[in-house]
């Protein structure tokens, strides 16, 4: 059995075996972790709500129609999706169903892998994306890199990138969402 407690709040566990004692955060990692689990929380919920008001989309929806928007024709395994949008592969499916229920994108069976599902996104898809894409990132531009200078925009994606490797490699057909960055695009 287990006894601990952190500020007044104590808990009681029970193990089979005996548990070593939890490297504990210090001050200064409990603040960063505290700043990041607010970031985490309130950073999507921020960007989700300017989406759902001007677009009609939620967050997940708009980046899945934004990795197929930048992918060849348009078009990439449910799988790739789910990892590009670091989304559970039971939400990506539901997620694609509220997309081809609207008539953004369109599903159907790799014919080169039968056990693998294709989104491809169709043009009414294209013009949504389109037509969100400047509004968030105008937020995403207001929330996070008006607040930074350029070293600390390379910090964060350094930061980001480490906390978010998987270890998995390009042989092993993981991507990296990075390979889907918007390209320039001249209008």
């Amino acid at each position: 059995m287990v006894n601990y407690c952190v500020r007044n709040h104590c808990v009681v566990k029970q193990y089979d075996e005996p548990m070593a004692d939890p490297r504990w955060l210090t001050p200064d990692e409990q603040e960063a972790w505290l700043a990041l689990a607010a970031l985490t929380i309130r950073l999507p919920a921020l960007l989700d709500s300017q989406l759902q008001h001007d677009d009609g989309l939620g967050l997940v929806e708009y980046l899945t129609l934004a990795m197929l928007s930048e992918s060849t024709e348009r078009t990439l395994p449910q799988a790739t999706l789910a990892r590009l949008t670091a989304t559970p592969a039971p939400r990506m499916s539901r997620t694609l169903g509220r997309l081809e229920a609207r008539g953004l994108v369109e599903r159907a069976a790799d014919p080169d892998d039968r056990r693998a599902v294709l989104a491809r996104l169709t043009d009414d898809g294209l013009a949504a994306v389109v037509a969100a894409a400047p509004g968030h990132v105008s937020q995403v531009r207001a929330a996070v890199f008006d607040r930074l200078d350029a070293a600390q925009v390379d910090q964060l994606r350094d930061i980001a990138r480490a906390l978010t490797a998987t270890g998995c490699a390009a042989s092993e057909g993981c991507t990296d969402a990075a390979d889907f960055a918007p390209r320039p695009t001249t209008r």
